[in-house]
């Protein structure tokens, strides 16, 4: 991997959740290859084990743990376990989260409603309790976890993974777009709770990136884009999706006590665009 900086966070603790998926496993390896010692923690065991194994192969050090972040009691335990391991957490990159089809419409508009399809009034609330759980608390308590080093040492950067939609909500998925808001906006707080204990909070809020969770939506099976994929481009001035790995400036910026020491409660967005554009 190339990395978009020149920044040495040797001895830096970097706390990544989520790690097991392809932004969050980006940049576990990003940190990893800039001096960190990463901690990366997942639910899938397999795939940050798998992520550690082959960061250790190339001369780096980075342990991967299983985690649920909806689990403060597991989450103590692991942090426990960091810290024997790796030591106290210096970054925090809050990136679990996604969202769930139990949360989403069929369809983008109420009076477009087709018999069969699942509408607005079909949502279950089982499922967008998940989604905000996932995304909200799971970037909560993984801070009340991991924080409290950075407290007792006076200094840490909290980076948290908000989206687009939390500026302008996306059709179909209502409780994603809500619990990213809540993300941005706990952002904000964690940025002036924190700011007298040396501690340092900001997020990213990626455009639209390909990944295993959304290519169905995004692309047919023969490789074309889809409708709504079509709009996506058309509405974005670059005319195309970000690349996972051109997060990593804005993560490495955000967290670089030097560059951005001054900068906090920031949400920051990385999205070709997306945002800038009216439609006209």
């Amino acid at each position: 991997m190339n990395l978009p900086l020149n920044v040495d966070f040797t001895g830096k603790v970097v706390v990544v959740t989520g790690a097991g998926g392809v932004l969050c496993g980006d940049m576990a390896r990003a940190y990893a290859q800039a001096g960190a010692k990463v901690a990366a923690l997942d639910l899938n065991e397999d795939k940050v084990k798998q992520l550690a194994d082959e960061m250790k192969a190339q001369g780096y050090i980075c342990e991967g743990y299983k985690a649920n972040v909806l689990d403060p009691e597991a989450l103590e335990d692991v942090h426990q376990q960091v810290l024997k391991d790796l030591g106290p957490c210096d970054i925090l990159i809050n990136g679990a989260g996604g969202n769930n089809p139990r949360a989403t419409t069929d369809n983008e508009y109420q009076h477009e409603a087709q018999e069969g399809q699942k509408t607005f009034f079909d949502l279950e609330a089982s499922g967008v309790d998940f989604v905000f759980k996932l995304n909200f608390q799971g970037t909560l308590l993984p801070t009340q976890t991991f924080a409290k080093d950075m407290v007792a040492r006076k200094h840490g950067c909290i980076l948290n993974i908000s989206s687009m939609n939390a500026y302008i909500p996306l059709t179909k998925i209502p409780a994603y777009s809500g619990a990213k808001a809540a993300v941005s906006n706990f952002t904000q707080w964690l940025a002036t709770h924190f700011a007298g204990s040396g501690i340092r909070a900001n997020a990213i809020a990626p455009g639209f990136l390909v990944s295993n969770q959304n290519r169905a939506l995004l692309f047919n099976p023969d490789g074309t884009p889809t409708a709504r994929s079509e709009k996506i481009l058309n509405g974005t001035p670059m005319g195309r999706f970000v690349n996972s790995e051109e997060l990593l400036g804005g993560v490495f910026f955000l967290t670089d006590d030097k560059a951005a020491s001054a900068i906090t409660g920031v949400v920051l967005p990385i999205d070709c665009g997306f945002a800038a554009y009216s439609g006209v």
